[in-house]
């Protein structure tokens, strides 16, 4: 009896891989609350304050508009010299943010009223912003392309990236409570809405029309990233909707924003797809340039890569490169995923086919042209250093003295010198050439031959102790 109450008062026994199991899954929920609370922001969001924030920076009259004219010059200015600190400090100043976020926010809440605001102060900020860089271009008397204008003609998959991420950071900032006002100026610098508006004033004044609209391309690409990001985070965050009286007025707004924000995704996603398949095609086609077409005694003096086309030229010199060896690159092509649709042309600067008497003029002068900057880089800096050696070799044969020094210092010890000159004296032997400083000597008037040669002999001995030379010379003229 005693034995079954104590088997009876024993504490059952637990299964090890429930209480495994139950730590894993206290762990992960520790994990999951502390990251929700580490990227939670909706806590923190004041929706009221940035809503009444982004309302009032749409506004484009009076002060905002001087801001962005003088801006719009500052950065022209800064292109036009290619002073990438003079367009960020533009840019620091630019006004240009207000209208774009009020975009894409008003789509977000349904306001109607708050969106016409904002295309309308957008189009006449754009308008403005183009017709200042048009002006200050026209009348500039510097008009050659810099990088800072170049880098602005058209859009790459890294400008849609800083524009999304530029544009999430954006919005984020805004909508906390004190806004974040280095993350704002952060975000004009990057995603650089000033720069391409300027850029398209400068295509516009010089009458290059593909500088223009790939400028105004790229700022399209900025601007509609911004609006689209603020949309995204407006909708995450619940901002309230604008509450119309007209309960179908409502539904129709509604249905006309969501239009809108159709209308503004589904050519972004294209493009951002577009942008990123081309950024595939130029990366894996200079990785396969540079790893798979080699030949030895061939060297590469030109590539071309033509994403429309799907094209890789590739222009080489030196040894002729055997038909098999090109059909084998070919074939090793195909096996690039970004590439199996891609034609490679071969071009051989000497061989049968003689291709690059083919070239086209623009393709041979661009080849040239290339060879003689690089031989004219190499002959300036030749020179250079050919100068600078003479100059220190000449300093070393003079032994570096001040003539003025040695004019004065003669004149006090030899009072029968009328006149003294140097120079370096090239002679030669016939089987070799030297270069020997040469002191002339006049004398004044009446002095004997044999006091004449004394002192030019004392004088040079006295040349070659005090300027430390080897070889001197000091001849007499009269």
């Amino acid at each position: 009896m005693e034995n079954k109450d104590n088997f009876s008062s024993e504490t059952p026994l637990q299964d090890p891989k429930k209480n495994e199991f139950s730590q894993v899954g206290g762990i992960w929920v520790s994990v999951k609350a502390f990251v929700s609370e580490l990227l939670d922001i909706r806590h923190d969001t004041d929706r009221e304050s940035t809503l009444e924030a982004i309302k009032k920076d749409i506004s484009f009259k009076g002060h905002n508009a001087w801001i962005l004219i003088f801006s719009i010059f500052v950065a022209s200015i800064g292109l036009n010299v290619s002073s990438t600190a003079v367009v960020i400090g533009a840019m620091l100043i630019s006004p240009l943010m207000g209208p774009i976020v009020g975009v894409g926010l008003s789509v977000a809440i349904n306001d109607v009223e708050t969106l016409k605001k904002s295309f309308i102060n957008l189009g006449v900020m754009v308008f403005l912003s183009v017709l200042t860089a048009y002006i200050y271009f026209l009348i500039s008397p510097i008009t050659e392309e810099t990088p800072e204008l170049i880098a602005r003609t058209y859009p790459t998959i890294l400008d849609v990236l800083v524009a999304i991420f530029g544009g999430l950071a954006l919005i984020v900032a805004k909508t906390k409570r004190g806004t974040i006002a280095s993350v704002i100026f952060g975000v004009a610098i990057a995603t650089a809405l000033m720069p391409p508006l300027c850029t398209v004033g400068y295509g516009l004044a010089i009458g290059n029309w593909a500088y223009a609209g790939g400028a105004i391309y790229l700022f399209s690409i900025n601007a509609v990233f911004i609006a689209l990001t603020t949309f995204v985070v407006s909708k995450l965050l619940n901002f309230p909707l604008v509450k119309y009286v007209n309960s179908k007025r409502r539904k129709r707004t509604a249905q006309i924003a969501s239009t809108i924000a159709i209308i503004v995704m589904i050519p972004s996603i294209i493009l951002f797809v577009n942008l990123l398949q081309k950024q595939f095609f130029e990366t894996s086609a200079k990785e396969f340039l540079t790893e798979v077409v080699r030949y030895t005694g061939t060297e590469k003096i030109k590539t071309a890569l033509d994403y429309n086309k799907n094209e890789i030229e590739v222009y080489l010199i030196g040894a002729p490169v055997p038909e098999e060896t090109i059909q084998t690159w070919k074939e090793q092509l195909k096996d690039v995923k970004a590439l199996n649709e891609s034609t490679l042309i071969v071009h051989q600067g000497s061989g049968a086919n003689g291709d690059m008497a083919l070239l086209s003029t623009q393709v041979r002068t661009g080849i040239l042209e290339d060879l003689y900057v690089k031989n004219q880089e190499v002959i300036e800096n030749k020179d250079s250093k050919i100068s600078l050696l003479e100059n220190e070799l000449l300093k070393y044969k003079q032994g570096d003295f001040s003539f003025k020094e040695i004019s004065e210092e003669v004149k006090v010890n030899y009072s029968n010198i009328s006149n003294l000159s140097f120079a370096n004296m090239i002679s030669t032997n016939f089987s070799k050439i030297d270069t020997i400083p040469t002191f002339n000597i006049t004398w004044k008037q009446n002095i004997n031959s044999r006091i004449k040669n004394a002192e030019a002999e004392k004088i040079q001995k006295w040349l070659t102790l005090r300027l430390k030379l080897d070889t001197l010379a000091v001849k007499s003229l009269n």
